[in-house]
C-alpha cells in the first residue's frame, strides 16, 4: 500500500472501487424483492380453514370436521356480517346437505363446538381431502359462490370435539336398554342379599 500511496490518484480509485463494490453488495441483497414476489403483500389463511368473502359477508377459517366420507360433517369457522342486517348463510353440499347459519352483525359468529347446529347431514370427501360447497346468502344482498373447504377428523384434539354425533340405530337402544336393566336389576340383588 506504500508504494501505491505515492502514486497520483490512488486513494481516488481506492474510494470509488469502494463504492462500487458496496453498490454491487447492496443490488444483490434488495435485488431478490425486485424479482420475488414479498409474502406480506399475499392474503392467504394462516390456518386449516380457508376464508371467503361475500359481499358484506366474511368467512374465515372454514372447514368441515367429520370422521369419514359419506357420514355426516360440522362446518366450524369464525363469520363476520359488516352490514346492518341479520344476514343467512346457507351451506349446500354433497346429495342435498344443507345447513343454515344466521350471523349477527357487530360481533363475530364462532361455530366450533358440539351446541353449533351447523351440520351437514352427509360429506362426500374423507378427511384429508376437499369438499365443494355452494354457498348463497340471503340479507339486504343476495350472493353466491363455491368454495373448496378442507375435511378434517379428530385426529387433532382440537377438532375432536367438533366431530358430529349420529343417532344411535334403532338395533342399539333396545340392547343398551336390556343391558342397563340387567345391571339394575344385579344391583337390587346384591343390596338385597344378607
Amino acid at each position: 500500500m506504500r508504494i501505491a500511496a505515492g502514486i497520483r490518484g490512488t486513494k481516488r480509485a481506492q474510494r470509488l472501487s469502494l463504492i462500487a463494490a458496496i453498490g454491487i453488495g447492496a443490488m444483490a441483497f434488495t435485488g431478490c424483492s425486485a424479482i420475488n414476489e414479498q409474502s406480506t403483500t399475499r392474503v392467504y389463511s394462516a390456518s386449516d380453514g380457508v376464508r371467503l368473502d361475500m359481499g358484506q359477508l366474511e368467512l374465515r377459517n372454514v372447514l368441515i370436521v367429520a370422521e369419514a366420507a359419506d357420514g355426516p360433517g360440522r362446518v366450524t369457522g369464525t363469520f363476520y356480517n359488516q352490514s346492518e342486517s341479520d344476514i343467512t348463510l346457507t351451506i349446500n353440499g354433497a346429495q342435498g346437505a344443507q345447513t343454515e347459519i344466521t350471523v349477527k352483525p357487530g360481533a363475530p359468529t364462532v361455530l366450533n363446538s358440539t351446541a353449533d347446529s351447523s351440520i351437514l347431514s352427509t360429506v362426500a370427501s374423507a378427511p384429508g381431502a376437499v369438499e365443494t360447497v355452494e354457498l348463497r346468502t340471503s340479507g339486504s344482498s343476495s350472493e353466491t359462490a363455491t368454495l373448496q373447504v378442507p375435511v378434517l377428523d379428530g385426529t387433532l384434539k382440537e377438532y375432536n370435539k367438533s366431530l358430529p354425533t349420529q343417532a344411535p340405530s334403532v338395533e342399539a337402544t333396545p340392547k343398551a336398554t336390556a343391558s342397563a336393566t340387567a345391571d339394575a336389576e344385579h344391583s337390587a340383588e346384591a343390596t338385597t342379599a344378607p
